[in-house]
C-alpha cells in the first residue's frame, strides 16, 4: 500500500507543488516519470481537483510536460534545453541587434519630430534585446508580457512625463556598454531606465512615485561638456 505523503500547508495547491519540485530537484521523480490527477491525489491525499491545479501549475512551470492532453511526465532535458538555459543566462555577453539601433533612430526621428508616440518603437527596441538572445524559452517568457508592457508604455508616454530624449540617451548608453562587453554597466542602465518608467507610471497611475522617478538621468548627464 502506497504511504501518503504528509506535508505541512498554508496552501494545498502550493505545498504540493513545492514538495513534486522538490523530489524532481532530488532526483526521486525521474525524468519522464508520469503523474496522473488520481496519482498526486493519493499520494497527498487531496481532492482530484487540487491535484489537477497543482499538475497544470507545474506543466505552467516547465516542471512537467503534457503533449496532446496525454498525461504528464517530468520534464526531460536535451542537450538543446541545457544550452538555451544557459544562454539565457550569459545574456547580457550577447551582440547588440541591428534592429535595436533602428529602433532607437525612429525614437529619435519622432522626437526630433516633436512626437512623443514611440510606444511600439520601445517596444520594438527591447523585444529585440531579448530575442537577440536566440532563446526561444526567454522569447516566449517575455512575449506573454507584451501585451501589459505596451500597455504601461502607453500609459506613461501619453502622459507625456518620459522625454524621449532621456528614452534615446539610455537607450543610447545600453547598446554602448554591450557592444564594449561591460555586463555589469548594462545591468546598472538596464535598472536605472526602467526604474524610472516604473516609478514614473505609478505616479501617473496615482501612486507615490519612488526617488527613482526624479533621478537625473547619467546617460544624458555624461553627454553634458565637461
Amino acid at each position: 500500500m502506497e504511504v501518503v505523503r504528509n506535508i505541512v500547508v498554508t496552501s494545498v495547491i502550493d505545498a504540493v507543488v513545492d514538495d513534486l519540485k522538490a523530489q524532481v530537484l532530488g532526483h526521486d521523480l525521474r525524468p519522464g516519470t508520469p503523474l496522473t490527477e488520481a496519482e498526486v491525489a493519493a499520494r497527498y491525499d487531496v481532492a482530484r481537483a487540487t491535484a489537477k491545479a497543482a499538475i497544470e501549475r507545474l506543466v505552467a512551470d516547465k516542471v512537467l510536460v503534457r503533449k496532446n492532453h496525454k498525461t504528464a511526465r517530468v520534464v526531460k532535458l536535451g542537450p538543446a534545453d541545457v544550452r538555451d538555459i544557459y544562454r539565457t543566462r550569459a545574456y547580457l555577453e550577447s551582440e547588440v541587434p541591428l534592429e535595436a539601433r533602428v529602433a532607437n533612430a525612429e525614437i529619435e526621428a519622432l522626437w526630433r519630430q516633436g512626437s512623443w508616440d514611440s510606444v511600439d518603437a520601445d517596444m520594438r527596441f527591447h523585444t529585440s534585446l531579448i530575442d537577440a538572445l536566440g532563446s526561444a524559452r526567454t522569447s516566449s517568457v517575455y512575449g506573454s508580457l507584451a501585451f501589459e508592457v505596451k500597455l504601461c508604455m502607453a500609459q506613461l508616454q501619453g502622459s507625456q512625463r518620459l522625454s524621449p530624449e532621456i528614452i534615446v540617451a539610455e537607450h543610447s548608453r545600453i547598446l554602448d556598454l554591450i557592444d564594449a562587453g561591460d555586463a555589469s554597466g548594462v545591468a546598472a542602465m538596464l535598472d536605472e531606465h526602467l526604474a524610472r518608467a516604473r516609478e514614473l507610471l505609478a505616479g501617473a497611475l496615482g501612486g507615490v512615485p519612488g526617488p527613482e522617478a526624479e533621478r537625473p538621468s547619467t546617460a544624458l548627464m555624461a553627454q553634458l561638456p565637461g
